[in-house]
């Protein structure tokens, strides 16, 4: 019998041909330049000093011409150092851990729900039904007021729980960065739901005596995708204002907002979402270079208030009985589903390498040619990150978003922790995500982070972030007691 030509789909894994195709394609310009330079190279060292004196004396340069082509050389040189966006630093960055006397219990949650809607035992058993699937732990905290029976959500408990958090994640930042008060330049807070005269920032600044001329910012009713739009109004600021450095601070303060009525759809949120916050130091100075931990690389936004569905599906409303709260409408994950589409549409070519872009380039143009019905090739950003910080908005947010990106369990692990430990923070989420992936000690100098945060409107918001140098284990923050005991198991479901 004639020999028979081996079966290379059997012999070859597929994963490393992939991984030679990426290789390649990624250094395709050092490839094709090193036959380029050593060419040049032999040449030069065949050429004798007096070739190369005899070809000077050719040009003919004159005293004017050498003038000239300095000028232009310095001109340059100036306007590209001028002109090239100024280098956004995080320093450093503090969070809120509330007391352990704040804590909410399964049982402490279900008792107080079942106080609050006695003559409604659907809508507890609804809320109960929730929380079973929440992918909450036994530690999550609301403040005091809350805690009441019944619940006391007034402007003076509101204030109260504001300062607490807020100047807790001050006070803290100020200690770890040794930054003064009178030292900042730019305040920005994002609070969505809570927003009163004077303002929060004016509290803050009020606190600590901050200078006349500091330039302030109050964002609000952004949803929780708002610390993201705080950073990159922080980094747009901070390309205008040479040598400065700007505070930003997220928090949700859930006072006001407990929902006290019976309708599902706005019982949603009293069970996700919980006490967090987060102060972070941003600079563009070159002193801070060393010192800093994140280089800024790109902050992309998308917004899709211009359909009426993204527009609606996250409102503050009142039901039949008067009562305000947030409602969720059912097809929340469908529209989170498309601003993600959009949002990685354009962050794609910023940050997924050359072989990606044209796998995906080359799947987009056969389904719009040749057949519609093809299967598209989803981009490997795993290819362009190392860590992924998803907004801990729920269980089914992080399984969405785990599916979507096709990402392991090890790469949302830190977003599933701090559901499991803190809730659903709102726009602080993303900062107790990355404090847990420093907290295990696996971020590294040259990691690529993304954060990704979802927002009433319908906003999806992207911010990628470079570590700027390898990253200790924090020996103090939220997660410093208690990070042994992480990962841990979450079920399905927790029978109440």
């Amino acid at each position: 019998m004639a020999p028979q030509m081996p079966d290379f789909s059997q012999s070859v894994k597929l994963k490393y041909v992939k991984l030679g195709y990426q290789y390649l394609v990624n250094h395709f310009l050092v490839f094709l330049l090193i036959p380029i330079m050593f060419a040049l190279s032999i040449q030069a060292l065949n050429t004798s000093p007096q070739e190369i004196l005899q070809l000077w004396d050719s040009m003919h340069f004159t005293l004017v011409h050498i003038m000239c082509s300095l000028f232009l050389v310095i001109y340059s040189l100036t306007f590209f150092f001028m002109s090239r966006p100024r280098t956004v630093y995080l320093v450093d960055y503090a969070l809120f851990k509330p007391p352990r006397s704040f804590r909410v219990s399964f049982a402490g949650f279900m008792e107080h729900a079942k106080l609050a809607l006695f003559t409604e035992p659907k809508s507890v058993h609804f809320q109960m039904k929730i929380l079973e699937r929440s992918g909450l732990g036994e530690e999550t905290c609301l403040p005091p007021a809350i805690h009441y029976i019944p619940p006391s959500p007034n402007m003076a408990h509101a204030r109260e729980e504001a300062e607490f958090v807020i100047f807790s994640c001050m006070d803290s930042l100020f200690q770890k960065t040794g930054l003064k008060p009178k030292d900042v330049d730019i305040l920005v807070l994002n609070c969505s739901l809570f927003s009163p005269t004077p303002s929060l920032t004016a509290m803050v600044i009020n606190k600590y005596k901050m200078r006349s001329n500091i330039k302030s910012f109050n964002l609000s009713g952004m949803g929780c995708s708002a610390g993201l739009i705080s950073i990159d109004l922080a980094k747009d600021l901070l390309q205008y204002h040479p040598n400065s450095n700007a505070v930003v601070i997220s928090t949700e303060i859930l006072t006001p907002n407990i929902y006290l009525g019976k309708e599902r759809a706005m019982l949603l949120p009293n069970v996700l979402f919980r006490m967090g916050g987060a102060a972070i130091l941003l600079s563009n100075r070159r002193a801070d270079r060393r010192r800093a931990k994140y280089r800024l690389a790109h902050v992309v936004r998308t917004h899709k208030g211009a359909d009426d569905k993204s527009y609606r599906c996250i409102s503050q409303e009142e039901d039949p009985d008067g009562h305000v709260g947030i409602k969720l409408n059912i097809d929340l994950m469908a529209i989170a589903g498309e601003a993600l589409k959009s949002n990685i549409t354009t962050i794609g070519p910023l940050v997924l390498p050359a072989s990606e872009q044209i796998l995906f380039a080359l799947s987009l143009i056969g389904r719009k040619i040749f057949n519609s019905k093809l299967k598209p090739y989803i981009p490997d950003f795993k290819q362009a990150f190392e860590h992924f910080c998803i907004h801990a908005g729920g269980r089914a947010v992080i399984d969405e978003l785990q599916k979507s990106l096709q990402l392991t369990e090890e790469q949302v692990e830190a977003s599933r922790m701090a559901l499991y430990r803190f809730g659903n923070t709102s726009s602080s989420s993303l900062w107790y995500e990355l404090s847990y992936i420093e907290s295990k000690g696996r971020m590294k100098k040259g990691d690529r982070v993304w954060q990704i945060a979802f927002g009433s409107g319908f906003k999806c918001n992207s911010a990628v972030w470079k570590c700027n140098r390898t990253i200790k284990t924090p020996v103090e923050g939220p997660w410093a007691d208690c990070i042994d005991k992480y990962p841990v198991h979450i079920p399905e479901v927790v029978k109440l």
